[in-house]
């Protein structure tokens, strides 16, 4: 399988890209807890079907050090004994932020004011932006048809 598009090779993509990829980098290095950002970009990877990003995302994890349990459960974390309180919350904000045509209103009030009960204003934020910056990605990659599979861990200069 090959792209429609090679972003990077593109004089227009690259420009746009180069600064909308600054915006993940500057997602990384928020307060958000790295392994809470893999898990939230997994989880809206796989509800947007995006495989170049639920490639990238599990490899990134694992290489960090994730669990191959946790990571499996992802899909089913509400059933799943191994995300704490913190990580729920936030996979329950992403799954609504992201699901928003299937909902109807978006994030409702319960889940915002339990994601608000457990992460400080930064965290929230960055747990937002990730949350939107993923949707984004997803539909830059699914458009597109970014193939998935062959992406090393640190392929994007993390």
């Amino acid at each position: 399988m090959n792209a429609r598009l090679v972003y990077l090779t593109n004089p227009v993509g690259g420009k746009m890209l180069k600064h909308f990829m600054a915006a993940g980098r500057e997602l990384r290095e928020s307060p958000l807890p790295a392994a809470t950002q893999e898990l939230v970009a997994l989880r809206v990877s796989q509800i947007n079907g995006c495989a170049a990003c639920i490639d990238m995302h599990t490899k990134e994890a694992v290489a960090a050090g994730e669990s191959a349990v946790r990571l499996n459960l992802v899909v089913a974390w509400r059933e799943a004994t191994v995300f704490s309180e913190e990580e729920r919350a936030a996979l329950a904000l992403a799954e609504q932020g992201t699901r928003t045509a299937d909902a109807g209103t978006g994030v409702d009030d319960e889940v915002w004011a339990r994601a608000a009960e457990l992460y400080d204003e930064d965290q929230l934020t960055a747990l937002v932006m990730l949350v939107s910056f993923m949707n984004a990605v997803n539909r830059l990659n699914i458009i597109t048809q970014q193939p998935a599979g062959g992406y090393e861990p640190g392929g994007l200069a993390h």
